[in-house]
């Protein structure tokens, strides 16, 4: 084994903690908002610049909100496998076993956005079928899912070659090249839908075009660098030992996300039967609280990161430090978000939508979120420090039974007894709190720092 490395971006192994956990998380925070706010322009652009389909259009994309979410987050979450992997190789001073998790990556992005991209196309119409989107929205929806699907190759690979990154602190690169492509994004959306008056087709073209300067942007430096990162075309190649440490970490956690998106799925379909006006409402508010949904998951990415180097590297005493840190810190930056969002909360909305009722039921939806990320904020941040020491199947269950089974149950039983939005809204304060427990009772019976330790 090979125990010198070259240089990395940030030492997470010595020094102190406290600085370096927001300087990690937050441009991993400004990357997921920018990516939601250049995602977002699309449902800006439709519901500005198609006329009288506005409407629908935003409703149409937003209808794709769950299913793309599925599909995506069960990659993010292998993707996270690839940071702790790296993570723990860094931390033991193994540079063999980094390079190989970073070619078995790039190349795992690519097989599994090829595979699910001619999946998706074959059972796009289905899906959308499962969702009741109403007949008017239809045809758009399911024209934005199959140009969507297109561009799964380079959208997973970005994500691969980001958690790449990531897993030794450089968190401004892939920032960087997001940066650059959503720019590009915005100006295609208006190009295609205000002056080549396309809708839907538009801003997905727009989105995979983005997608795909952005995956290149990120895979060119990576062969530039001279970090223990750097990326050789020649040694693209699938190491079965780093696959399965990958799957292990990685493959319950994409599992986790995906059924969280089916429990979306589930959640949609109930909106989408209350009708157009609260399907756009509903759109509209998620690409607002999503961002204060990145700002506490960037603290959960940061907590497993540096825990997985200091578990790697023996330090356990930093491990329980980095997590103590960033439920503090990550509880002080939600606080500021979450206010500057409720506040400004009705103006964002009418942003996307001016139609006073969209506004109103939309801004019912921030509310019930907001509450709701206290609980999140928990959760992610607990099961991101146990992910840190590889336990990653535990977490994935549990969040599974909280938040899934909590949501589709309620939506079985007590959302049939008061159909409103309000009522659908409830499931979420409900479902996070049953999670956050569930979570904390693990760590508790874990308690990995006490359990490593009776084993070095």
């Amino acid at each position: 084994m090979e125990r010198t490395l070259t240089k990395q971006k940030m030492d997470m192994l010595h020094g102190p903690v406290w600085n370096r956990l927001p300087q990690f998380a937050l441009p991993v925070a400004a990357t997921a908002i920018l990516e939601q706010l250049f995602n977002a322009s699309d449902i800006a652009v439709v519901g500005n610049f198609t006329g009288a389909e506005r409407t629908a259009a935003v409703a149409a994309v937003g209808a794709n909100s769950p299913i793309i979410g599925l599909i995506v987050n069960l990659f993010i979450g292998i993707a996270l496998g690839t940071n702790v992997t790296i993570a723990h190789s860094v931390g033991q001073g193994d540079k063999i076993s980094v390079q190989k998790a970073v070619h078995t990556s790039v190349l795992m992005a690519l097989f599994g956005g090829v595979l699910v991209a001619v999946l998706g196309e074959i059972i796009a119409a289905p899906l959308l079928g499962t969702l009741h989107v109403p007949s008017d929205v239809f045809p758009l929806a399911l024209m934005y899912l199959r140009i969507y699907f297109l561009g799964l190759p380079v959208i997973l690979l970005y994500n691969f070659e980001a958690a790449i990154f990531r897993s030794i602190g450089e968190t401004k690169i892939p920032l960087l090249a997001l940066a650059s492509s959503g720019i590009l994004n915005v100006a295609l959306n208006l190009f295609f839908v205000a002056v080549l008056h396309m809708t839907v087709n538009g801003v997905a073209i727009a989105t995979v075009i983005s997608n795909a300067v952005s995956s290149m942007l990120l895979y060119r430096r990576l062969r530039r660098t001279t970090q223990v990162i750097h990326l050789e075309p020649k040694n693209l190649h699938i190491d079965l030992e780093i696959l399965k440490r990958i799957l292990q970490i990685g493959l319950p956690a994409g599992i986790q996300s995906a059924v969280f998106a089916v429990s979306n799925i589930v959640i949609q379909s109930a909106i989408n039967s209350l009708g157009t006006v609260v399907m756009a409402a509903s759109s509209a508010a998620f690409n607002i609280e999503v961002i204060s949904y990145d700002i506490l998951n960037s603290f959960s990415q940061a907590c497993t990161t540096f825990v997985g180097q200091n578990f790697g590297a023996g330090k356990l005493k930093r491990c329980r430090k980095t997590l103590i840190l960033c439920l503090i810190e990550g509880i002080l930056t939600l606080l500021v978000a979450i206010t500057l969002i409720l506040f400004f909360g009705k103006t964002l909305l009418a942003i996307f939508n001016n139609d006073p009722q969209v506004v109103d039921t939309g801004y019912i939806r921030l509310m019930m979120i907001m509450v709701s990320h206290s609980f999140t904020l928990i959760y992610e941040i607990l099961a991101g420090y146990l992910r840190g020491f590889g336990i990653s199947l535990v977490p994935a269950i549990l969040t599974t039974i909280g938040v899934c089974g909590v949501r589709i149950l309620w939506i079985q039983t007590v959302f049939p007894q008061s159909q409103t939005f309000l009522s659908i809204m409830e499931a979420y304060p409900i479902s996070l709190a049953v999670t956050a427990l569930l979570i904390l009772i693990a760590l508790l019976y874990y308690r990995p720092t006490k359990r490593f330790a009776s084993m070095q």
